[in-house]
């Protein structure tokens, strides 16, 4: 179980992750940046300047299905509700005047590298570099998203730059513990003087 910065730890360990695993023979024929980008920098795709560039966008946060029922329910007496989120991520290549080719290969080879490995852990978390506080063992499935054309288009119609090939994947279970108190502070102390002291 993970604290909040765990959202942006995952996007950022999947950069880093593909960044670092790009192998050198297509750095050469294909040069390639695998960047995280928010809603704002795909909206300013004109002055981002993502060009020969696979970014990774996380367009929806929801809560895992299997997980809804329990979400507000603690495991035992005294412990904090849990957040059961599932990350839907939506990835892009970028491109000007590199051609399909490029364009197929890159993503090609990055769907390839994230069905090869389904799992991230401890060793991937790592490269974030974010103090994200997970547990010992904590794992993230990764998983292709049933994401129509339809919901793409939707996607990049509301963001506004001109659509790109994308394909979209599920990173699930991400387990956030909230930070509700579990008993009420104390706020105030109050004294009243009687005949042989304070009560």
């Amino acid at each position: 179980m993970a604290l909040y910065p765990a959202i942006y730890a995952v996007g950022k360990s999947l950069e880093q992750f593909l960044q670092s695993s790009y192998p050198a023979d297509l750095k050469g024929s294909f040069p390639c940046t695998f960047r995280l980008v928010s809603s704002s920098e795909m909206a300013a795709e004109d002055t981002e300047k993502f060009d020969q560039t696979v970014t990774l966008f996380l367009h929806r946060i929801t809560t895992n299905e299997n997980f809804r029922a329990v979400t507000s329910l603690r495991d035992s007496p005294g412990a904090q509700p849990v957040l059961y989120l599932d990350l839907h991520y939506l990835i892009s290549y970028w491109g000007t005047g590199t051609g399909a080719g490029a364009e197929q290969t890159v993503l090609a080879w990055t769907m390839q590298q994230l069905q090869s490995n389904p799992i991230l852990d401890s060793s991937i978390f790592s490269l974030s570099g974010v103090a994200a506080g997970w547990d010992l063992g904590e794992t993230i499935q990764l998983v292709p998203a049933d994401l129509s054309l339809q919901d793409i288009l939707d996607i990049w119609d509301a963001l506004g730059p001109k659509y790109r090939l994308s394909f979209s994947y599920l990173a699930r279970v991400v387990r956030i513990q909230t930070s509700v108190p579990t008993e009420m502070p104390v706020v105030a102390t109050r004294f009243t003087l009687q005949d042989g002291g304070a009560s």
